[in-house]
Formats: structure tokens, C-alpha cells, sequence
């Protein structure tokens, strides 16, 4: 009998994602990443790996959410692929942000929004600052967060017009 193709099971688990099975997403997009593996395919397979993250974390479970997307960063910086390399952090600090652990989510959310800057993906750069500056205020950091915020709303390639006018009211506050 031979195995799935790992195509085949990464259609699969984004028809279970988009139809909120997000446990059997997750082991779908593992599935997945270990044909990619065998295959010698890294970039797809750590692609599945981020897949899986976000699935476990819309199931719910951080920690293993975290442990798919851990060292996916790497495989992606040693490519140069900058916006998939921008993602595994963001997926990474979204994890650490659902575990309690503040401080390495949010230097990963910088580091995120730092690389979606350089590949001029505004709306992923203000979601990494606005997630980054909920941190901030989560743990009392209000001028930061007020300037993180501000940010967000700067680097957002369309805003609707509820932020564009916080965007101009932020701007006479005395932080």
C-alpha cells in the first residue's frame, strides 16, 4: 500500500480547516509535512509544519501549536523566502502569546513585523505591531503600547475609517 501524497493531504486538511475541524486539520498538515520531509521537500514541509501551527492553535492548544512551528524560521531564512520566514515567527509569537510567555512573543512579533517591512506586506506588519502592542498593554506598558498602536495603524495599507480617524486623534495625545 503506498502512502498519501502529501499535496493530497494538505488539500485535505485545508477542507477540514476551512470547515472549522481544526484537530484534524492539524494532523492532516503534519501528515503532510512528514511526505514533504521524506520527499526532500524542507520549504513545503515547514510550510505544512505553519500550516499545523495555526491549526492547533485555533483548536486551542498552544503548546503544540508552538512545537509545529518551532525552527520552521530557520528553514525558511537559509532559503532568503523572507515572507514565509516573516509568518513562522508571527506563528510562533502567537503561540507564545496564547502560553503566558510575553516577552519571547513579543520580540518574535518585532522581529515579524521587522521582516514584513522588508517585503512590503503592510497588513501583516500593522497585525504583528497591534498583537505586539496588546502585549504591552497586557502587562501595564500603556505609552508603548499607545506608540506600538499608533504604528499599527501607520503601516496599514488600507484602514478603514474607524482607524483612520483613532489614527488622526492618536496623533494630539500626550503619551
Amino acid at each position: 500500500m503506498t502512502e498519501p501524497d502529501p499535496a493530497s493531504l494538505a488539500e485535505q486538511a485545508r477542507h477540514a480547516y476551512k470547515t472549522r475541524q481544526y484537530k484534524r486539520a492539524a494532523e492532516l498538515f503534519h501528515q503532510a509535512a512528514q511526505g514533504y520531509t521524506l520527499g526532500r521537500n524542507g520549504l513545503l514541509a515547514a510550510e505544512m509544519k505553519n500550516n499545523a501551527s495555526v491549526a492547533h492553535l485555533q483548536a486551542g492548544d498552544p503548546q503544540k501549536a508552538l512545537d509545529a512551528a518551532l525552527d520552521t524560521d530557520k528553514v525558511f531564512e537559509g532559503a532568503k523566502d523572507i515572507k514565509r520566514w516573516a509568518m513562522a515567527v508571527g506563528n510562533q509569537a502567537a503561540a507564545l502569546d496564547e502560553l503566558g510567555r510575553w516577552q519571547e512573543a513579543l520580540a518574535a512579533y518585532e522581529q515579524s513585523a521587522q521582516l514584513f517591512s522588508e517585503v512590503s506586506e503592510k497588513d501583516m506588519r500593522a497585525l504583528m505591531l497591534k498583537s505586539a502592542a496588546g502585549i504591552k498593554l497586557k502587562r501595564g506598558r500603556v505609552s508603548e503600547s499607545a506608540y506600538e498602536m499608533m504604528g499599527a495603524l501607520e503601516a496599514k495599507a488600507n484602514p478603514s475609517l474607524f482607524e483612520r480617524i483613532l489614527r488622526f486623534l492618536l496623533r494630539f495625545r500626550p503619551w
